[in-house]
């Protein structure tokens, strides 16, 4: 059914539950599966006098190597090929949903998996979401895993490598 599926991955328990989900359909599917962690300095790092916004960049993209190479491990003990991808915002006012919009594009992918905490009310007016707001600007089928149900990806990883019991 799919052929290239993006998973969009930031270290939380929801997008571990995402790239489980991921996983689990790229395998059903035979496809290729790109998790995808996007680097964004916040502006107000680089309005501080004296201050080196660098540093922030680099922890986040270390952060980034860190989570990707989880992904890559467990795509691999699942037999999932595909590779991993760090980007990066740019400071003309792009935004992480754009950004993943764009590497979606870039990868041709024909699903985008993301986590959703499920906020309602204030909390996602104060808070935000990367999730919904990608999902209006999307131009491929979005598959959103609330981080209120499915198993994580460490819990799929130790499914994966359990040997399947003969029933009889």
């Amino acid at each position: 059914m799919y052929k290239q599926i993006l998973v969009a991955v930031d270290g939380s328990e929801t997008s571990s539950r995402a790239l489980a989900a991921a996983i689990e359909l790229a395998r059903e599917s035979q496809a290729q599966l790109q998790p995808l962690y996007v680097v964004d300095v916040p502006l107000m790092s680089y309005d501080v006098p004296g201050y080196d916004p660098s540093y922030v960049r680099d922890a986040l993209v270390e952060e980034g190597r860190h989570v990707l190479a989880d992904a890559a491990t467990l795509m691999a003990g699942a037999g999932v090929k595909g590779a991993t991808r760090i980007v990066e915002t740019d400071l003309t006012g792009e935004d992480i949903a754009h950004r993943i919009r764009a590497a979606a594009q870039e990868f041709n992918a024909d699903v985008v998996v993301l986590g959703t905490h499920g906020r309602r009310g204030v909390r996602r007016l104060v808070l935000g979401s990367v999730a919904e707001h990608f999902l209006r600007i999307a131009n491929c089928p979005v598959l959103l895993i609330s981080m209120h149900c499915g198993p994580s990806a460490a819990t799929v990883a130790q499914t994966v490598q359990e040997p399947v019991k003969d029933p009889s």
